[in-house]
């Protein structure tokens, strides 16, 4: 599974579990209002820090691929380099 879809997963399920339990909830409309704009401020907090979170491990992915294929080229082109010499 991709972590977009599970970040794309949690965060519906976060917001449709929220949604419910407030509307099922016995409260005034002044504290539902209060609630769901809490509740609204922490989703988004853990959205943004899993953003973050996700964002920094695909720069290191991207980081880790590029530093293999550096290793790839040279070693490709150490190997044409003694073909080359050994053809002469």
């Amino acid at each position: 599974m991709s972590a977009g879809k599970f970040l794309a997963g949690f965060i519906v399920g976060g917001v449709v579990g929220a949604i419910t339990g407030l509307l099922l909830a016995p409260k005034s409309g002044e504290e539902t209002r209060a609630m769901i704009a809490k509740t609204s401020s922490e989703i988004y907090d853990k959205t943004e820090d899993s953003l973050k979170e996700i964002k920094e491990k695909a720069q290191d992915v991207v980081g880790d691929l590029q530093k293999k294929g550096d290793e790839l080229i040279a070693k490709v082109q150490s190997m044409l380099k003694k073909e080359n010499t050994e053809e002469v």
